[in-house]
């Protein structure tokens, strides 16, 4: 993980504040657009990025739009042809997603959510390509973060991003997809003079596959007083769990915020650790009153991420991945503050009433975290054998 400093960065929360900023971005585009997300729907949100990409491609801008092929499998065939006439490059990651295999290939997916706009200017985040009020049984708004960069940084996320457009190109012999880079150099970038130090982290199957857990472990080991962590799929591996207890008995303050409505049955393995973690003083907020799609983190004041890895096997050991370290007092301390709201709508989970009604939820959480487990065996991954 290398920082680089003299960064501008901006805190984006939901698609209210990221849309209109990405939309901006691209209508003002004048060389190329990168953008790679998991899931694109074709509701007003994607009506309104696909307008935006379609203009520029039109007035001949090179925009390349990389998709998961799980995430987005419910594109439609006839929108994809419509963005290619325009001349907007599509392609699909791991496009295969038959029900009826359990390789770990299938399972590899590309989750990350990032855009480059001209080099210029860069998105890293959780945010999909989907209305906030996009959710299930309509409760709305999703919570979740994006950030905005300029910047030195800006470098490595282009490097990034066009190693895996050019890869995934290679793959498919779409030699017209690949086109020699026609962005600014790092002598090009602006620095600012009170910019911040950011460091993009990403998790791959080659040769980054840990480097988002060992960013989120070491900073939790050199943690003196405070973590807060937001996170949407929370079930962490033996030495993540373990980390975390270490610094409670530290007599570091803990507050994770977790999603309060499963979305699916694995998501309830999160709760087979809620007994140890409250007997070791560890708070857990669940939130509960939308779907909450968080994957933030706040360490003592000065420490924070924002990206798209949940703190669960699929993310850490098989996901395609992107965050944004930051080491940045104000920063952190505005995404604390904004953490810090939703824990005060969340719902403390405390060791009595979790004690009171856990029995059934115990055995049944540990059940599927025993299913969890046995799923990563069968693919060859499972953290806990480490």
């Amino acid at each position: 993980m290398h920082f680089t400093s003299g960064n501008h960065i901006k805190l984006l929360r939901n698609g209210a504040e990221y849309f209109p900023a990405l939309v901006n971005a691209i209508q003002n585009a004048q060389l190329e657009v990168y953008l790679q997300t998991y899931i694109y729907e074709l509701d007003s949100t994607g009506i309104r990025i696909g307008k935006a990409l379609k203009q520029a491609a039109l007035r001949g801008v090179t925009v390349n739009v990389l998709l998961d092929g799980f995430g987005s499998k419910d594109l439609p065939k006839a929108y994809i042809s419509e963005l290619k006439k325009c001349g907007v490059q599509v392609m699909f990651y791991r496009p295969k997603i038959s029900p009826w295999t359990l390789q770990k290939s299938r399972l590899r997916r590309m989750h990350r959510k990032v855009a480059l706009i001209d080099g210029e200017i860069g998105f890293v985040g959780g945010i999909n390509i989907i209305d906030d009020d996009n959710t299930p049984k309509q409760i709305s708004p999703r919570i979740d973060y994006a950030v905005l960069i300029k910047g030195p940084i800006l470098v490595a996320i282009k490097h990034s991003v066009q190693k895996l457009w050019h890869r995934m190109a290679w793959l498919n012999l779409k030699i017209a997809h690949i086109k020699k880079p026609a962005l600014k150099t790092t002598l090009e970038l602006p620095v600012f003079h009170l910019g911040v130090k950011v460091a993009y982290v990403i998790r791959d199957n080659v040769l980054h596959r840990h480097d988002i857990e060992k960013a989120y472990l070491n900073a939790i080991s050199n943690a003196k007083t405070e973590i807060i962590i937001a996170n949407a799929y929370f079930i962490p591996g033996r030495k993540f769990r373990q980390a975390l207890l270490k610094a409670a008995s530290c007599g570091v303050r803990i507050k994770l915020l977790l999603q309060g409505r499963k979305e699916y049955i694995l998501m309830f393995a999160t709760h087979a650790f809620y007994s140890k973690f409250l007997n070791a003083g560890i708070e857990i907020y669940e939130y509960r009153k939308s779907f909450m799609h968080s994957k933030v983190a706040v360490i003592d004041n000065k420490w924070a991420t924002v990206g798209s890895s949940n703190i669960d096997p699929f993310s850490l050991l098989l996901a395609n991945e992107a965050n944004v370290v930051v080491e940045d007092i104000n920063f952190a301390q505005e995404l604390k503050s904004d953490i810090e709201i939703s824990i005060k709508n969340a719902f403390q989970v405390t060791l009595e009433t979790w004690e009171q009604d856990s029995k059934l939820k115990s055995i049944f959480s540990w059940v599927i975290y025993g299913l969890v487990k046995i799923f990563l065996s069968i693919v060859g991954n499972n953290d806990d054998k480490k």
